[in-house]
Parts: C-alpha cells; structure tokens; sequence
C-alpha cells in the first residue's frame, strides 16, 4: 500500500505539472504516454501468436496524434496558429503512409498469420492512440488552450474510480459484470456516478470554462464510458491470461491499467462537448 501510494504521488505531480507547463509540453508529454501505452499493448500482445510490428505501429500513431494536435492547436488565428494547422494538414496526408509500412512490413517477415498481425498493430493505433489524441483535443475545445478541460476530466475519472472501490467495498453485492472484472458491482458502479457528478459540480464552480450541467454531464459520461473502458480492458487481458498490464508503476501495474477509463471515454466526451459548446 505504501508503495502504491508513493507511486500515484509523484505521477500525479507529474502528470499535473504537464498541465501547467504550457501547450507544447501539454501536448509533447501525452504523445510519449500514448507511445508507452502503445508500445505496453504490442509487448501483451506478443505473448500471444501475433506479433505487431512495433516500429511501424509506433511512427502510424505518432503520425496520427501529431497531425490532429497541430490541427487542434488554435492560435486565434495569428500566424502561428495557421502555420500550425498546414503542419497538421501535412502531417495528416502522410498518415496513409504509415499505414501503408504496417503491410510493407509484413511483406518482409517469415509469418504464418500475417494479417493477425496487422490487424493487431492497426488495432493498438485505434484503440490506444486516437483517445489520446481525443484527450489532447479536449484543451482546444473551447477554444485557445486551457489546462482546465482535461485537467477536470482526468479528475472525474479518478472521482469515479475512487468512488465506485469505496462504495462496491462498503455495500456493494450485485455483480455488474462478473465475467469480465469479478470485483465490479452495480452499487460501486452508481456510488462513482454519483460522487463524481457531485465533484463535477464543484469543479463547475472553480473551472468556468463550462457550466456546472456540462460539467455534471461530462461526470456522468466518464462514470458509463470509463467504467465501460475498464471492462474492456479486463476481458483483454484475461484474453491473454495476465493480470497486470505492465509493471512500469509500482504498486499500480501498467499504463494500460491507469488509462483504460481514458480509451472511451475520451473520445465521447470530446464529441459531447464539442456540439455542446461549439453549437
């Protein structure tokens, strides 16, 4: 417990620090996380009969989440801020050749399921590096850069977990999915939605870059899709019979097991706030 402790403390310094920093190492930070997270998914996946080409993999979804943050990085208009969006554009035009070298790749290796294994680089891409790419997008959609958007995302989503462990431990009875993570109830599952709609408002009352409903609403997607996120996640990795994503956290195990909550729900509620703010 220790351990853990001392090991969420200072990744959680770290994390907040690439907040306050400024865009570039805003933007620069998760793009290494969602290399790591990439890279943590393709060494799983090897354990099984695919092998993901990692190299190929690792420049698509760099490609990918560099083309979209110089797309999303707004300037107001100002000269950076357009040549920013022709890098992004740029960029954007070069993913297919990412692609492309994923089945270059596969040419060249002595294989007996070489489309497995392209299936599972482009699927790591898909399922770990757009909602990274979702969550760097989250500080523009308002418009100009601001910490506070994804800064109170990641704070509901730790709002929902912390919520639904002290609930399901205190009452929790009824299996929500037991298949797939045994541990989960239904109890837990409303104790998160609920206390994290309720510090969904006070973050309202701190960050008015939203209203307290988008804010409660935002609370309550994170709490389904995050939740949602996790069970995928489970049945992934009981998919391949491991416990932990990774070890690189002590006390914690991998990245995958911090983000998962992050793979859905971040596209979601990105997609939600930009109609909700932007129409």
């Amino acid at each position: 417990m220790k351990t853990r402790a001392i090991t969420g403390f200072f990744f959680t310094i770290v994390m907040i620090g690439s907040f306050l920093l400024g865009h570039n190492v805003f933007g620069a930070f998760y793009l290494l996380l969602s290399g790591f997270c990439l890279y943590e998914f393709y060494t799983l996946i090897k354990k099984e009969t695919a092998a993901p080409n990692i190299v190929a993999g690792l420049l698509s979804g760099a490609l990918i989440y560099a083309a979209f943050a110089f797309i999303t990085y707004d300037a107001s208009l100002t000269p950076a801020g357009e040549s920013s969006m022709r890098i992004g554009h740029t960029l954007l035009f070069l993913v297919p050749l990412g692609v492309i070298i994923v089945f270059i790749f596969e040419l060249f290796k002595i294989s007996v399921a070489p489309f497995a294994n392209i299936g599972y680089t482009l699927l790591g891409v898909v399922f770990v590096v757009i909602p990274f790419t979702f969550f760097h997008a989250l500080a523009y959609v308002s418009g100009p850069y601001t910490v506070h958007i994804p800064l109170g995302f990641l704070l509901l989503l730790w709002s929902n977990d912390t919520g639904a462990y002290l609930v399901g431990m205190s009452i929790g009875r009824t299996k929500l999915f037991e298949r797939h993570s045994p541990k989960k109830t239904w109890e837990g599952f409303i104790g998160g939605v609920v206390i994290s709609a309720a510090v969904g408002y006070i973050i309202s009352l701190y960050f008015p870059e939203l209203s307290w409903k988008n804010w409660v609403s935002v609370a309550i997607l994170i709490s389904c899709f995050g939740t949602l996120g996790d069970l995928v996640e489970s049945m992934f990795k009981r998919s391949i019979n491991i416990k932990d994503s990774g070890t690189i956290l002590p006390g914690h195990g991998g990245l995958l097991d911090r983000f998962d909550g992050l793979l859905l729900a971040a596209p979601v509620v990105y997609t939600y706030l930009y109609f909700a703010v932007n129409v």
